[in-house]
């Protein structure tokens, strides 16, 4: 473990780390109660002074992972395992695919699946005439575009980093590990430290960022089942209860209830989206997603390498910018997700898997929800438009409403309202895990008293968030928490990279794994290489 040994209130955790993190949350949460205008004021000038900068760097640096997973999956490394040369699986493909399947959607999905496509439908850099025919399949492109391919190589690429060094190289399961390479002893003083830091703080206002967006429209759906009122003031009554539940499972440990929830999750979007599918515009539903995946997949390269440098517009900024910040602040905790239940699968089949399933499942998803908005647009009733217009957060159930199914589609939306609350519930249970486990230097069954604390610190800064200003402050603080913990993905590209050579000269000389040099010489238990390396069909012709 990354840590050293504390009593009292710090006994398991990193002790340095955790208090910096303390502090420095601690800090943007008190300015965030006393100076709320400032804080909203001080994001939007901080993201408009660095839009300019995001525009090109997050486009290069996502271009360069997506690049680079397709390569781990397909070159000379592709028959790496993680885990032992001959070590199998450690879930059956079906398990590993559903367990894909709940990291694949979520809250971010549920909120942006109408949301997006309606307004990209309305304007967009790529469409001479909005809210037209040509309109909704640029609309439905640019929605896969960016909950496709090149964000689940974020996600998939801290995983396998993660998983690599974790299972192959027995290093603790947080993020300083896929540093080891790049930093050597320093790995286990102050500057491992302070990328775990980063990690952190990334995560945090990740999660709470999610969270923010989630509770909106639960607030939403509140409205439309119930005739709630949308207010602020409702939205951090919903954000305090979510957290106590959230905050109650994770203290409980119950694995069985939270295995219940996540069935639960899967059987009620599975009946959502069979709802839509059958009394929806089938027929549309179908030829518009298999068209406008076409159309993706045929546009993919124009569209992972536009930065908007020839358009005086700012939807680079408000959108791929924001994504990209997203994917990267959520990658700590999907990322360690999926690395804790991908042991034993080979670099190939690990690529096959995350970047694809996710994505088509992702695909599905938008295409039938989104498409759903978009027909009713086009042939129907619409008002969908005008209620994303007034609030971003309606989009879904003013979908089902223009359906017009009257106490069935008031059923619909209750199931929707119950699944946010469910996914909402899941994903704070999760990131608290991932928080603590990151700050306990690795330790997957953190001190109970840290859950608590942490339980309460994403609550507190959701409700700040949305306190400070909503869509915009949330789409702000999660685009500036993503970009010191960009520099780490680039080390961590490189710490991946002189493991992977390292272990090939191994594999090709017949040197012993047990007695590595550089950079992991001098390390004690911490860095034992791998076990010892066959010449096998790994490197062959290579």
């Amino acid at each position: 473990m990354y840590r050293q040994e504390a009593s009292g209130l710090f006994k398991g955790m990193n002790a340095r780390v955790t208090i910096m993190a303390m502090v420095m949350i601690a800090t943007a949460l008190a300015y965030g109660v006393f100076f709320t205008e400032r804080l909203a004021f001080g994001l939007d000038v901080a993201r408009t002074y660095l839009n300019p900068f995001l525009e090109w760097y997050y486009v290069l640096l996502v271009t360069v992972l997506l690049f680079f997973m397709v390569w781990l999956g397909m070159g000379r490394y592709k028959n790496v395992r993680l885990g032992g040369d001959y070590e199998q699986p450690e879930f059956t493909y079906f398990s590993w695919i559903s367990m894909l399947f709940a990291a694949g959607t979520g809250v971010g999905i549920l909120f942006w699946a109408v949301a997006q496509p309606i307004l990209q439908f309305q304007e967009n850099p790529f469409i001479d005439e909005g809210m037209s025919p040509d309109a909704a399949r640029v609309a439905m492109r640019l929605s896969y575009f960016h909950w496709g391919l090149n964000g689940w190589a974020i996600f998939s690429f801290v995983a396998i980093v993660l998983a690599y060094f974790a299972y192959r190289r027995q290093l603790p399961l947080t993020i300083r590990s896929g540093l080891e390479p790049v930093l050597g002893k320093r790995n286990h003083g102050f500057l491992g430290d302070l990328v775990d830091l980063l990690a952190v703080f990334g995560t945090v206002f990740g999660i709470a960022t999610t969270l923010g967006l989630g509770v909106q429209q639960m607030n939403a759906g509140l409205n439309a089942v119930f005739g709630l009122p949308t207010s602020t003031t409702l939205q951090v009554i919903i954000t305090a209860i979510i957290m106590s539940v959230a905050t109650l499972s994770v203290v409980s440990g119950v694995k069985r209830g939270v295995r219940l929830l996540s069935e639960a999750n899967f059987w009620l979007s599975i009946t959502v989206v069979l709802f839509l599918l059958v009394f929806g515009p089938t027929q549309y539903l179908i030829a518009i997603t298999i068209e406008s995946a076409g159309d993706y997949i045929q546009n993919l390269m124009s569209m992972t390498f536009h930065t908007n440098a020839t358009i005086d517009d700012d939807w680079q900024a408000e959108w791929t910018v924001f994504f990209w910040g997203w994917w990267l602040a959520w990658s700590p905790f999907v990322g360690m997700f999926i690395a804790r239940v991908s042991r034993g699968r080979t670099f190939r089949e690990f690529v096959m898997g995350v970047l694809l399933v996710p994505t088509i499942i992702n695909i599905i998803w938008i295409g039938l929800f989104g498409g759903t908005a978009l027909y009713h647009e086009l042939f129907g009733i619409g008002g969908i438009v005008q209620a994303v217009d007034e609030e971003v957060a309606t989009a879904l159930f003013a979908t089902i409403n223009a359906m017009g199914m009257g106490i069935v589609g008031t059923g619909v939306s209750a199931a929707l309202v119950v699944l946010i609350a469910t996914y909402l519930i899941t994903s704070a249970n999760a990131g608290t895990l991932v928080i603590n486990t990151i700050l306990s230097g690795g330790d997957p069954d953190p001190p109970t008293a840290h859950r608590i604390i942490w339980g309460a610190v994403l609550g507190l800064l959701t409700a700040v968030l949305l306190l400070a200003g909503g869509l915009e402050t949330l789409q702000s603080a999660v685009i500036m928490a993503a970009l010191p913990f960009s520099v780490i993905v680039i080390l961590m590209m490189v710490g991946l990279l002189k493991a992977l050579n390292r272990e090939r000269y191994a594999a090709r000389t017949g040197e012993r794994a047990e007695a590595p040099r550089e950079p992991w010489a001098d390390l004690g238990d911490a860095g034992t290489g791998p076990t010892p390396v066959s010449s096998d069909e790994r490197y062959k012709n290579n």
